[in-house]
């Protein structure tokens, strides 16, 4: 991979080598002591020759890393949905003094923003691709970006929680704050040993985790290159589409009639619960589904699953309360 360094002119010194690939096992590697750093994302390399002081986000995936790492404060600007269900207090309070440029979206849920309105914010760091403002978009104006490893285009990696952890590590590099962040990785290890504790052998149910479509439209299930897959592994489930190696995919009501899962955990990115749950129950022949028969539905917000971050532990520990091997 070819890695280019710029400069420093008014921002701290960056520079994105344009490319693809990758997959949840990105990591990163000092070229010497503290900076200059590289960071692989997606499979290309990123150099710093400082930590940033000027980030965009452009999803809310980063956020729970960066309140851990106590460097909201360089957050300059925000796009995109940032339900208050994820947050503590602290967090809320951190986002809230971050001006939020829009949370226009599509029919899909995808962010709508223009090149114009993100270079505008002079940034030195964006977090988060989005499908109209491209990696190579910001890098031909020299405007670097990280993506979550798992959400990587092409990516057919089997995530697991030792991704959050070295995601955190590697942020925690990119920030200078690696004391931080090797305390926050041991505190999450604790609450997943806890968990998987709790929870012993597996139940032997079986579940899916979909994302349907409120108003009509496509039902979406999660395979393994999903966190969806082992998140339900840690909570005793299995995952019914365990077989099938992408990350998302449609299926059919036929598909879920053949498969018939104990338990339905159904994704959303914002907006009202009981429409999502409507958007599957509504399905001709959803009354077949021993999970909807049983009453064993879940909705759960989307980050509290994908991709892997620390809010994936906080969904874990949820979905544990509501399908828990005691329960």
């Amino acid at each position: 991979m070819k890695a280019t360094r710029l400069a420093a002119v008014s921002l701290s010194a960056l520079l994105l080598a344009a490319g693809c690939g990758g997959g949840s096992g990105d990591g990163a590697a000092a070229t010497g002591a503290g900076y200059p750093l590289t960071v692989t994302n997606c499979g290309v390399d990123v150099t710093f020759d400082a930590a940033p002081r000027r980030v965009v986000l452009l999803k809310s995936a980063a956020v729970p890393y960066l309140h851990g790492l106590g460097v909201m404060d360089r957050v300059t600007a925000r796009a995109g949905q940032y339900p208050k269900e994820y947050y503590d207090a602290a967090t809320l309070a951190e986002l809230d003094r971050i001006p939020l440029l829009t949370d226009r979206t599509d029919t899909s849920g995808h962010l709508q923003i223009s090149k114009e309105v993100v270079i505008s914010q002079q940034p030195d760091l964006v977090l988060g691709e989005v499908d109209n403002l491209s990696r190579d978009t910001l890098s031909a104006v020299d405007i670097p970006l990280l993506e979550e490893p798992a959400m990587c285009p092409n990516s057919t990696e089997v995530p697991s929680f030792e991704d959050i952890y070295a995601q955190f590590e590697t942020y925690g590099r990119v920030f200078d704050r690696t004391a931080e962040a090797d305390a926050a990785v041991a505190a999450l290890k604790e609450r997943v040993a806890a968990i998987r504790a709790q929870v012993g052998t597996a139940s032997g149910r079986t579940a899916a985790v979909l994302y349907p479509t409120v108003g009509g439209g496509v039902t979406y299930a999660y395979g393994t290159a999903s966190m969806a897959h082992p998140q339900l592994e840690a909570a005793g489930l299995r995952n019914v589409f365990g077989d099938v190696k992408e990350r998302v995919f449609e299926v059919t009501l036929e598909d879920l009639l053949g498969r018939d899962p104990d338990v339905l955990i159904l994704l959303y990115g914002d907006g009202d619960p009981a429409a999502v749950e409507k958007a599957l129950t509504d399905l001709p022949g959803a009354e077949k589904l021993k999970a909807v028969r049983d009453g064993n539905l879940m909705t759960q917000l989307f980050n509290f699953t994908e991709p892997p971050t620390p809010l994936s532990v906080d969904g874990l520990e949820r979905i544990v309360r509501r399908f828990g091997a005691d329960t």
